[in-house]
């Protein structure tokens, strides 16, 4: 067998689709979501989801039976919750295959505390995959939930590994939070962006980041600059579980990230999808935490400080008027999604915690969401 170090093939033959920019690591390299511009305002919560790299697909050839995959994984635990496995999934000759390894490290979080963990150290390990042997097309989803440093790549010792062929599916940027990062699926090719994208035949770049999705201006800026065919933008809970912003911030907040966009983006189509089905966040506002038994509630506050609090019943509705004001001002490439049509509350025995999804339910958002893309995306 022969093993390539990715340091090298990353630079011209391996193309690391979803990825904006690098970390280099001593014996390896990761992957990050946004561009390096904007580490200098990444808040650190959010630092964390942008290095864990879901969506990112390696593309490449080769024509070795086999690929192995060295790398070192680094997954997080809430106890009383047991680490869960960290899978890849590679795509080639319209096959899907998946492999998973339990090595690695853990960094075990405390649930009341977001900023106290402890780290338990792993080692590497080295995932295999099976192929044609007939210089097949790769597509290797790294891992969703979990921090990757690639090492190597081990192929045949007669074979080769070239660039893959140039990418013909429209491409998908799509913006949101946990839901969008999925942490809970089951496999990185099984979040529902990556479903949509299946079904509907894109190419999807997913900055759905946990916790996060606040609506910040360097994502928009990044979206701005990025090749797109077809935008959309998943927002609304995260503002309420974190009660970070209020009917008067929200409205021009999400205004104005659109107007980022089409600074330089006027003519593409952008899906605007309001936040799926959240029990105790429908009528009441925020924040959220998690109780005693890991389901989200929200808490009670005080009425006389609740004006221009936020619910999700009339987050949808300042949405739903926003995306109707906007075409009526000559925004026609502007679309809503009512979050409710994607996992509303006939849903709710699959969202175990009240807020997230399951992998079964992420699956059924995906089939749901993508006739709404391929209606948009380009002939």
């Amino acid at each position: 067998m022969q093993r390539l170090p990715f340091t090298d093939l990353l630079e011209n033959t391996v193309e690391a689709y979803g990825a904006m920019d690098f970390d280099l690591r001593g014996n390896g390299i990761s992957t990050r979501r946004l561009p390096s511009w904007t580490r200098l305002q990444t808040p650190p919560l959010m630092d964390v989801m942008v290095r864990m790299p879901s969506g990112v697909r390696l593309r490449f050839a080769t024509s070795s039976s086999r690929v192995g995959v060295e790398f070192l994984g680094t997954n997080m635990v809430t106890p009383p919750a047991q680490r869960r496995p960290i899978v890849f999934n590679l795509e080639a000759g319209g096959q899907l295959q998946r492999a998973g390894s339990e090595l690695g490290n853990t960094i075990v979080l405390n649930r009341q505390d977001p900023t106290d963990f402890r780290l338990e150290r792993g080692e590497a390990d080295t995932i295999w995959f099976d192929l044609p042997g007939d210089n097949s097309n790769c597509e290797l989803w790294l891992p969703h939930n979990a921090f990757v440093e690639l090492r190597a790549l081990h192929i045949d010792s007669s074979a080769a590994v070239s660039p893959p062929g140039p990418e013909d599916r429209a491409k998908w940027i799509h913006y949101g939070s946990s839901i969008s990062h999925c942490m809970e699926a089951e496999e990185p090719a099984l979040i529902w962006p990556a479903v949509a994208a299946r079904q509907a035949g894109l190419a999807l770049q997913n900055l759905g980041f946990g916790g996060q999705c606040h609506l910040d201006q360097f994502v928009a800026r990044t979206i701005r600059n990025a090749d797109a065919d077809l935008i959309s933008l998943k927002t609304g809970i995260n503002v309420i579980n974190m009660d970070s912003m209020r009917e008067r911030v929200f409205v021009p907040a999400l205004h104005g990230f659109l107007d980022t966009i089409r600074e330089g983006k006027p003519d593409t189509p952008i899906v605007l999808i309001s936040p799926i089905y959240c029990p105790s966040a429908e009528s009441a506002p925020g924040p959220t935490i998690p109780d005693d038994n890991g389901r989200f509630v929200t808490l009670p506050g005080h009425e006389i400080i609740r004006t221009g609090c936020l619910s999700l019943r009339r987050v949808r509705q300042l949405m739903s008027e926003l995306v109707t004001q906007r075409r009526a001002a000559g925004d026609e490439q502007l679309h809503y999604l009512d979050g409710l049509s994607v996992f509303g509350e006939a849903d709710a025995a699959d969202l175990p915690d009240d807020l997230h999804p399951n992998p079964a339910g992420y699956i059924r958002m995906g089939k749901r969401i993508a006739p709404t893309l391929s209606s948009l995306k380009p002939a």
